[in-house]
């Protein structure tokens, strides 16, 4: 039986047992094992660590753990540089878009809402979520940890928070994503883009009240949903700007 001792930071401790939390703790193994797939046996995605230091050397996830090593691994650093040190995750995609899993349907209407690329499919498997994930480059957001686990998933977050309006927040506040909002450009059924359509042109699908008191539409390209400013408008608006407020820098709107 060899031995290794951890230590986990920040918020990495979210997916720790009470007894791990925050503190240097011995770990029990047997044979040859990847420094991934124990870190993993703890309870930690890879996809939320990005820096594993073993006997303060960094290492990558491909690192095969030894008896007695002393291993330090940390989250997503926001603003230190550690570029000459093995970075275990991959470079940020250059453009944002999202996968979710089927608990999080709020969240995606309200990605889509700020302008966000999402997919969502409440009939979809783990599998094909992780595959989809990988072939597509997008980032998997989910509150399974099973789920970022897999070995094809390289870029994931796992979602703290329960209400869908804080994980939104959240969401936009670890990825920095508040200078990137384009509300109201994604329709929110389907994540098609909507386009500015005449009145003239979509008249014959509008009922006649909505007909009669309004005049900007907008449609999406792809199902075709028709989308104006009623009621509904001011209260995703609301929504929109307590958004807004949680940044300095306010998003502008299309």
């Amino acid at each position: 039986m060899s031995t290794a001792d951890f230590r986990f930071y920040e918020e990495l401790n979210d997916f720790l047992p009470r007894q791990y939390k925050k503190v240097c703790f011995e770990y029990r193994f047997n044979g040859c094992r990847s420094i991934k797939d124990m870190i993993e046996a703890i309870g930690v995605p890879h996809t939320e660590i990005d820096l594993i230091l073993v006997n303060g050397k960094s290492v990558d996830f491909s690192y095969l753990v030894a008896d007695g090593d002393h291993i330090s691994v940390y989250p997503v650093f926001e603003s230190i540089d550690i570029s000459p040190l093995v970075r275990v995750r991959p470079e940020p995609l250059r453009c944002i878009r999202f996968i979710l899993d089927l608990h999080l349907g709020k969240l995606a209407r309200y990605l889509r809402l700020l302008g966000f690329d999402t997919f969502y499919n409440n009939d979809i498997d783990d599998a094909s979520l992780a595959q989809r994930s990988a072939d597509e480059q997008r980032i998997l957001l989910t509150r399974d940890c099973g789920l970022l686990k897999r070995r094809i998933v390289t870029h994931g977050f796992y979602i703290r928070q329960i209400k869908p309006s804080l994980q939104v927040r959240e969401v936009l506040t670890r990825l920095d994503l508040f200078n990137s909002l384009r509300p109201f450009s994604r329709c929110l059924e389907c994540n098609g883009i909507l386009k500015t359509v005449s009145k003239h042109e979509i008249v014959h699908a509008l009922e006649p009240n909505t007909s009669r008191y309004f005049d900007r539409f907008r449609r999406c390209k792809m199902c075709g949903h028709i989308y104006w400013r009623g009621g509904h408008y001011e209260r995703m608006l609301k929504f929109i700007q307590k958004i807004e407020c949680a940044n300095s820098t306010p998003a502008q709107m299309h």
